[in-house]
Order: structure tokens, then C-alpha cells, then sequence
């Protein structure tokens, strides 16, 4: 099954995975920026930002949020993309904050300096935004949104709210590690997985529709059955890259 998936999300991906590798001016600067920390830049080879911001479509005078921000690396880079006409909004749920405070103290140190962005940290259920945005990016939380903490449905709803949040046309990036066939969303507890064809299907009821994979980060040796954080797979996970978008 697991590699079933892998070669399934690869023949899909494989039309657009050309356009993705064409990262434009303003991200590559955005990378090049020797504001950011040594560590982001030392991750950059395996997570691919570049191509992954440029299949979003990422450009300079747009309204972004980094859902589920993290230590802020994709913050700082969208910052320095979208430039001063851009906003960016950064948003660390309260939940996270409460559950380890340092996620607060990162958000802090991730958009200090950086007037274009707007730091949230209200509760998963009542984040909103001050205005429509161009593209919401959220890489390696879908499945965080079905963790035992939320309720049955929580994520289909969160889905929702970011249809509503995004502009006509607007996109909605997911990067998230796989877990193998689960469609009772049992994974993402015990394993901070995700079933991509549960996920996807949960996404696109909420109105979005599916706009292509890039194969990216897949990693058809990964066997789908270690948590992520588990030394052996640790930044080696088999990942997909959805596209969504909410129709015009």
C-alpha cells in the first residue's frame, strides 16, 4: 500500500512538477536574505521552500498566512517574498502556546524586525484574519488538527474557516508527512501522520477544489509506521504537497 501511494502521488504530481521548480526572483532573494537564522538555511536542501513557494504561486504584494507558523521558518522567508505591499500573517494557535510556552517565545523572535507582519495567536476555533487572503500555507499541521485534543469534526471545520478566509481563486498549500490508508483519522494521534487521501478528501468538502501535488518531498522508503519524531525517519519522511484552491 505504502508504496502503492508514494508512485500514485508521483504520477500526479509529475505535469506540474516543472512549473514548480521556477522559483521566482523575489523568493530566491527572500532566501538569500542573510537576516535569516543559519539553522533555517541549513534546512533549506531538504524541505524546498523555494519550489514550494512557487507552486503556491507566493508573490511580492500578497496576503499570507503561515497557519500553524511553528519556529517561523516559512514566516521569515514569506516576510521577505510578499515585501513591504505584502502582509503576512503569522499565526501560533493558543493551544500550543499553552501546551509549550517556547512556541511563543519563537513566534516573537520569528517577526521581530519585519513591519509586514501581523502575529495571531488566538484559539484554533476562533482565528480569523483582518482581511481575504491570496494564499494560506501550512506545512506539517494538517494532521495536528485531528490530534485527541480536538473534537470529531474539528478539522473539517477548520477547513471551512480557511475557505472563507482566502480570496476568490486564493490557495491553500499542505505539506504533511503520510501515514498509510486511515481514513478514521487514527494516525495523526499516535504517529503525527496523515492519511493523503482522507486529508484531501476532508479539504475538498469544505468547497476547495484539488489543484496538484509535487512529489518534492516523497520518500517511498519511509514504511508509514514510525512517529516522525522518531530518530530513524526523523526529516526523512515520505511528505505530500496538495494544492488547493477556492474556486472564482
Amino acid at each position: 500500500m505504502k508504496l502503492t501511494l508514494s508512485v500514485a502521488l508521483l504520477a500526479l504530481a509529475a505535469p506540474l512538477a516543472a512549473q514548480a521548480q521556477a522559483v521566482s526572483p523575489a523568493v530566491t532573494a527572500a532566501l538569500a536574505d542573510s537576516a535569516r537564522p543559519a539553522a533555517d538555511k541549513e534546512r533549506d536542501a531538504a524541505r524546498h521552500p523555494g519550489e514550494l513557494l512557487a507552486f503556491a504561486g507566493v508573490k511580492p504584494g500578497d496576503k499570507v498566512a503561515d497557519f500553524i507558523m511553528g519556529g517561523g521558518y516559512f514566516t521569515r522567508i514569506l516576510a521577505r517574498t510578499v515585501g513591504p505591499r505584502g502582509r503576512v500573517y503569522a499565526y501560533q494557535p493558543a493551544e500550543f502556546i499553552q501546551y509549550r510556552a517556547a512556541y511563543g517565545d519563537e513566534q516573537k523572535a520569528a517577526v521581530a524586525g519585519f513591519a509586514n507582519v501581523t502575529p495571531l495567536s488566538d484559539s484554533l476555533g476562533t482565528v480569523k484574519f483582518a482581511e481575504p487572503l491570496d494564499a494560506i500555507v501550512t506545512v506539517q499541521n494538517w494532521h495536528d488538527l485531528h490530534l485527541k485534543m480536538s473534537p470529531p469534526g474539528f478539522a473539517a471545520a477548520m477547513a471551512k474557516r480557511l475557505y472563507d478566509a482566502l480570496k476568490p481563486g486564493g490557495v491553500l498549500l499542505v505539506v504533511d508527512h503520510v501515514a498509510a490508508n486511515d481514513p478514521g483519522f487514527t494516525a495523526p494521534d499516535k504517529l503525527h501522520r496523515i492519511d493523503p487521501a482522507a486529508a484531501r478528501a476532508e479539504i475538498q468538502a469544505a468547497g476547495f477544489k484539488f489543484d496538484g501535488s509535487l512529489p518534492l518531498l516523497a520518500n517511498a522508503a519511509d514504511p508509514h509506521t514510525a512517529i516522525v519524531f522518531d530518530p530513524s525517519i526523523r526529516g526523512k519522511t515520505d511528505q505530500f504537497v496538495f494544492r488547493f484552491r477556492k474556486p472564482r
